[in-house]
C-alpha cells in the first residue's frame, strides 16, 4: 500500500510539473487596406492634318511633337495631341505601366494605316507622390503612298494598364 501511494504521488507530481512547464502569448492581427491604383484618360492620340504624299512616317512623341520620315507631309489644321492618362492610387507607391506592344489598324472604312511603336514619358522611377501623376503617350502613324483622303480612327481602342510594383 505505501507503494502504491508513493507511486500515486510521484504521478501527481509529475503532471504538476508538466502543467506548469508550458506559457502562453497572444497577438492581435492587421491590416491597412490601400487606395487601388487607377488609370483615366484625359486626352485622346491625335496626329492632325497630314499629306500622305508618296507615304511615310508620323511619330509624335509623348510631349506632342510630330516629325515624319519619308515623303509625308505635315499639314497645318487639326489638333496635336499625345494621349495623356492620369494615374492615381496610394500615395509614395510605384507602378509599373504596361503600353500595347502589337500594330494596330486605322481605318476610314475602306482604307487602313498601320499604328505602332508606342512610347510614353513615364519612367520606371515613378512614385505617386501626391496620389497622382499625368503620363503621356505617343506612336508612329505608318502612312501608306497616296493615302485616300478622310478620317481614319482605330475600331477597338488602345489599352494601357498600370499595376503596383
Amino acid at each position: 500500500m505505501k507503494i502504491l501511494y508513493k507511486l500515486t504521488f510521484i504521478i501527481a507530481i509529475s503532471f504538476t510539473s508538466m502543467a506548469f512547464a508550458q506559457a502562453t502569448a497572444t497577438f492581435n492581427a492587421s491590416v491597412t487596406i490601400i487606395q487601388p491604383i487607377g488609370i483615366t484618360t484625359t486626352s485622346d492620340l491625335k496626329f492632325a492634318n497630314v499629306d500622305a504624299k508618296n507615304g511615310g512616317d508620323v511619330t509624335l512623341s509623348p510631349n506632342s511633337i510630330r516629325s515624319t520620315s519619308g515623303e509625308v507631309e505635315l499639314s497645318d489644321g487639326g489638333i496635336v495631341s499625345a494621349a495623356s492618362f492620369e494615374i492615381t492610387g496610394e500615395s509614395g507607391y510605384t507602378y509599373a505601366l504596361t503600353l500595347p506592344s502589337d500594330n494596330y489598324i486605322l481605318s476610314n472604312g475602306s482604307e487602313t494605316m498601320e499604328i505602332n511603336n508606342f512610347t510614353t514619358d513615364y519612367n520606371s522611377d515613378n512614385v505617386l507622390a501626391s496620389g497622382s501623376q499625368t503620363i503621356n503617350v505617343g506612336a508612329t502613324l505608318k502612312v501608306n503612298p497616296n493615302q485616300t483622303p478622310g478620317t481614319y480612327v482605330n475600331q477597338g481602342g488602345f489599352n494601357v494598364t498600370v499595376n503596383y510594383n
